[in-house]
């Protein structure tokens, strides 16, 4: 089980991310157009480094929906290693079997 405070710490993140998603995507689109002046561009540049770092998605960690668990994380089930097994081994995943040869 992961600390709580990191988990919170996520959370807190990701709603930090969604705030300031359609800002971070219009000054990112004014940097990249290439109808922009470089005084449009470099005030772009500012304005979005003036963000909160953790408006960044890529600050963001995945983690395991049961447990909190960042390593080991699989994207598709949104779980951790060791709860997909077990969740697995029991059955409780649709279309997920123990591989066998």
């Amino acid at each position: 089980m992961a600390k709580k405070s990191m988990v919170l710490r996520d959370q807190k993140r990701l709603k930090t991310v969604q705030r300031y998603a359609k800002k971070r995507a219009a000054l990112k689109a004014a940097i990249q157009s290439p109808s922009s002046s470089d005084e449009q561009r470099q005030e772009a540049i500012e304005k979005l480094q003036a963000l909160p770092r953790d408006a960044s998605p890529i600050r963001m960690r995945n983690r395991c929906a049961i447990t909190g668990r960042s390593r080991g994380y699989f994207a598709k089930f949104g779980l951790g290693r060791n709860k997909l097994r077990e969740l697995a081994m029991m059955g409780n995943i649709p279309g997920l079997t123990k591989a066998s040869w």
